[in-house]
């Protein structure tokens, strides 16, 4: 007796189950993919919204440091005011003195028989208009200026002399500068041989 055995049934098994399998490896393969691509969407979508949120952030601390740059150009414009109006002050408190100075020196410096008609300041400059006796008095003076502590540069501009009531007078105008601080005078110096 001889059996038989149908194979084909059990090939056709097989190679439907191996379809099956291959079916399920796909289908597994296909959600595998879609999985990975949603992760890869939920985390480059992650990325992006932190990345716009560091974004906005680095605009609003630009926009208070713009403001804050704003306040400080403001601040500095507001301290160069400052420094100006200190230095006038401060040039004013100085000039508050150098008047007094310069009344003081003007009458040390002038001589028996000068008269001033009229003082006008120009700047350091000061512009003297006067009458003397003689022209001596005006060299007189011109010497003082330039001996004094706050005057220096003593420049004769015009000597008339002029006739008056049976004496001569000699009309000057000078300009001589003044200065900001004192100079400091040499002490005038005995030579040896000489009788005081």
């Amino acid at each position: 007796m001889t059996t038989r055995v149908n194979l084909l049934p059990w090939r056709e098994m097989r190679r439907k189950e191996q379809d099956r399998q291959l079916l399920s490896i796909g289908v597994f393969a296909w959600m595998l993919m879609g999985l990975v691509i949603f992760y890869a969407h939920l985390h480059v979508s992650g990325m992006i919204e932190g990345q716009n949120n560091r974004n906005k952030y680095l605009q609003t601390e630009i926009r208070k440091l713009d403001k804050v740059i704003k306040e400080i150009a403001d601040i500095k414009k507001q301290r160069t005011a400052l420094i100006a109006r200190m230095n006038v002050i401060y040039k004013l408190q100085g000039d508050r003195t150098r008047v007094v100075h310069l009344m003081d020196e003007i009458v040390q410096t002038m001589p028996e028989g000068v008269y001033y008609s009229s003082m006008v300041q120009k700047g350091n400059n000061l512009v003297l208009t006067g009458s003397a006796q003689s022209n001596a008095r005006v060299s007189a003076l011109m010497r003082n200026f330039d001996s004094s502590p706050w005057f220096s540069e003593p420049s004769l501009q015009v000597v008339r002399a002029k006739g008056q009531g049976g004496g001569r007078t000699s009309n000057f105008n000078m300009t001589v500068t003044q200065l900001a601080t004192p100079k400091k005078v040499s002490e005038p110096t005995v030579q040896a041989g000489t009788k005081k």
